[in-house]
This record gives structure tokens, C-alpha cells and sequence, in this order.
């Protein structure tokens, strides 16, 4: 049985309503869970999301009424919905950086790196992403500097490339709010 190093520590998993990469939702999510940590997962809408490999979520929460100060980090899901839905959400982006500037554990998996580097907070930052024309695009606009790993961390902010990356990236997460005291 996995320790319950986590208990007390609150996570937010954003996801699309549409397309999101299923086992960057559950693979981390199952993981966090295990090690004690509450996972709430929270999207653009109420209405249940689907998987681009048939999993279907019901969010726990909207996205708009999140508050930053309820979590002790965010997580968002990667998928093909993601450039469509979270790219360019300003919501998501204030939340992103109200945590970051609260030194949170801020973390995206997949094309979703590149929602952290369009709300500002990968500037002079090592991040990855699932790598696309626009996704590559989207770090350099942001002024990140793209590393070709599966997993990068940079202070307390943990990007991952893609779905084989979903446990390592899992773990990691679990290993920096393993440091903060809740």
C-alpha cells in the first residue's frame, strides 16, 4: 500500500471537455490518490468530458469558479483538446499564475505545455511539450527553453511531453508537493 505522504494536500486537474489525453488524466491522478492527496478535476464546463480513448469524466468543478487558494497545485491535461480549449483560456492562465507567483506546484503534460507558456510563466524556464510546429511556437513565445525530455522540471514547475511520459511525470509531482508542508 502506497504511504499517504500526501495527505492534506489538495491538487487541481484541468482537462478539455473534449479530446484530453485519458491516461495523462488517470495515470497521475491514480498515483496522487494513492499517496493521499485530494484530486479535484475541473474543466470548461459541467457537463461530462470525453477521452480521445473513451474515458468520460464527469469535473468535480467548473473552471471559472476554482480559486487558486483552494489547491496546493494544478496539474493540466494534455490532448488534442487542449489547443482548442485551454490554449487560450484566460481563466486558466490567471489561475496558472496566481499559483505560480504563490510558488505552487504548477505542471501540464502534453500539448498542454504550451498553456503555461501562453499565461507567462515558463519566461527563462526549462519545459518540454508534445512537440508541434504551434506547441514549439507557443514555448518560444512564452521564452521558455524547450528541452527534448520526457519529464522536466524547473523549480516547481514539472512539464511532460506525452502519454509515456504520464508516470514519470505522476511521480515527480508527487516528489516536489512531497516538500511542501501542508
Amino acid at each position: 500500500m502506497a504511504e499517504k505522504r500526501l495527505s492534506g494536500t489538495k491538487i487541481l486537474m484541468v482537462i478539455a471537455p473534449k479530446e484530453f489525453r485519458d491516461e495523462e488524466l488517470l495515470t497521475p491522478k491514480k498515483l496522487l490518490s494513492e499517496a493521499g492527496a485530494s484530486v479535484t478535476v475541473a474543466s470548461t464546463t459541467a457537463d461530462e468530458a470525453k477521452g480521445m480513448l473513451g474515458a468520460k469524466i464527469k469535473p468535480d468543478v467548473v473552471l471559472s469558479s476554482a480559486a487558486a487558494s483552494d489547491y496546493h497545485g494544478v496539474i493540466v491535461v494534455g490532448g488534442m483538446g487542449s489547443p482548442e480549449f485551454l490554449w487560450k483560456n484566460a481563466q486558466l492562465h490567471s489561475l496558472i499564475q496566481e499559483m505560480n507567483r504563490e510558488e505552487k506546484v504548477v505542471a501540464a503534460i502534453c500539448l498542454s505545455g504550451a498553456v503555461l507558456a501562453n499565461a507567462g510563466v515558463l519566461q527563462n524556464k526549462r519545459a518540454t511539450v508534445y512537440s508541434t510546429p504551434e506547441s514549439l511556437q507557443s514555448l518560444k513565445d512564452g521564452k521558455a527553453q524547450y528541452v527534448k525530455e520526457h519529464v522536466v522540471q524547473d523549480g516547481r514547475i514539472i512539464t511532460a511531453d506525452g502519454p509515456q511520459a504520464a508516470q514519470k511525470f505522476g511521480e515527480s509531482i508527487i516528489a516536489e508537493l512531497s516538500k511542501v508542508k501542508v
